[in-house]
């Protein structure tokens, strides 16, 4: 009889469920998976390399691009590792527009994953439900920065810019009439907190209608229960964190660990999943949204009662107001300074972490005293989570490799930073 063989399969990396540039090379027996090797770094831009050669301020946009859907997250760990080691005291106004803009970070991932989990395992509608919302979100962004995605908005010592009296109002159009401009611009009509707190108030609602897309549906239950199961010894010992810890039982967060900010101000509570497969993770997620909701809310009533400044005064370090510097020699040439040479930080080394949407973020830099890093670190938690791809995928179907891939929430900006 002839001798049956494993065949090698690639995945991706021109697959769409790939997650943009993962290959995958997969071992199979028929349509069993026997082995998965997980092939990197085709995304590779030597951010901790180019880090050495730019001043500390320069180098914070490049972190928007390494998690690229939770861009201000990467910002948080990066600005709090530089304060670490200034020790720099940041304005609590300022920690509290953080912590605001991280949970709102933490939606923009989270929809972004249900989105597109959903739809690699076959349920259409989800994605258009999550970017339906993703634009109110990234409407925040631009608000506050400028940018809707790349923000630079938190710098070491505080944030950019207060939070605007107004928001952008929708103008009559070719394609839109007034009275459908009317109804865009009906929350816009305050300052940047109604509107924020306008989606506070209608978010819940929306997150029912994810659940009642996917929460009960039989095909969606039959494509992620007992799929990528993850023990809770095994999840400790491969190095799992955020949901994919949490999805396996562990009620690990570092917001209540190691709060950094604000958060030791906040009530909130820690989703915590059973058996650790993919639909496990999939209700801690859902959860978590619920669970940030409830935290910008917390922020929003907070902000509005309490003005204040929102960056460090101290000029060696952040920029003084444009008003100042051109009426004042001395801060003139602090912005001068600042902005061609930079601060110089004290030698040492720092590790911060943050509750990244997707785990433990962390930023460790090492400094000789200059006004550039020596050396700078990314911990992405999704490079430990690809390592396990191998032991969740093997002895299910193809089709499961999607979903384990999906359950994961993978973005490669970091993993290959």
């Amino acid at each position: 009889m002839a001798e049956i063989k494993n065949y090698t399969l690639n995945f991706g990396p021109q697959h769409p469920a790939a997650h943009g540039v993962l290959r995958l090379v997969l071992e199979l027996d028929g349509e069993v998976i026997q082995r998965a090797d997980p092939h990197i770094g085709l995304l590779h831009r030597a951010t901790e390399k180019l880090a050495e050669s730019k001043t500390y301020i320069q180098s914070l946009p490049y972190m928007d691009r390494l998690d690229y859907v939770s861009m201000m997250s990467n910002e948080q760990a990066y600005c709090l590792a530089i304060e670490k080691l200034l020790g720099v005291d940041v304005p609590v106004r300022a920690q509290y527009i953080r912590v605001m803009y991280a949970e709102i970070t933490r939606l923009l991932n989270h929809l972004l994953w249900l989105g597109a989990h959903g739809f690699d395992c076959g349920a259409m509608n989800i994605l258009i439900y999550c970017f339906r919302e993703r634009e109110a979100l990234f409407d925040m962004y631009e608000a506050v920065s400028g940018a809707r995605m790349h923000a630079a908005y938190f710098r070491p010592g505080g944030v950019y810019r207060d939070l605007p009296e107004t928001m952008p109002q929708y103008k009559v159009s070719k394609v839109k009439n007034a009275k459908a401009i009317e109804a865009l611009n009906e929350n816009r009509q305050g300052s940047l907190l109604d509107f924020i707190d306008d989606f506070c108030t209608k978010f819940p609602g929306y997150v029912d209608e994810y659940e009642t897309l996917l929460t009960d549906n039989r095909i969606w239950k039959q494509r992620t229960v007992g799929v990528g199961v993850v023990s809770p010894e095994r999840a400790l010992a491969l190095g799992f964190t955020g949901p994919m810890l949490r999805g396996s039982g562990f009620a690990w967060d570092l917001r209540k660990q190691q709060p950094y900010d604000v958060y030791d101000k906040m009530d909130f509570d820690i989703p915590v999943g059973k058996t650790g497969d993919c639909y496990d993770r999939y209700l801690v997620r859902i959860e978590e949204m619920r669970q940030s909701n409830r935290i910008i809310k917390q922020c929003i009533d907070w902000l509005r009662v309490n003005p204040g400044p929102v960056i460090t005064s101290n000029h060696k370090v952040a920029a003084p107001d444009r008003e100042s510097m051109k009426s004042n020699m001395e801060e003139l040439i602090h912005h001068f300074k600042l902005f061609t040479e930079g601060f110089h930080v004290p030698e040492g080394e720092a590790y911060a972490a943050v509750e990244h949407p997707k785990g433990e973020f962390g930023i460790y830099i090492v400094s000789d005293g200059a006004n550039k890093p020596y050396r700078l670190k990314i911990r992405p938690p999704g490079f430990s989570h690809l390592a396990a791809m191998d032991e969740m995928s093997r002895g299910h179907m193809i089709a499961d490799a999607v979903a384990v891939i999906g359950t994961m929430d993978i973005v490669f900006g970091e993993i290959d930073r």
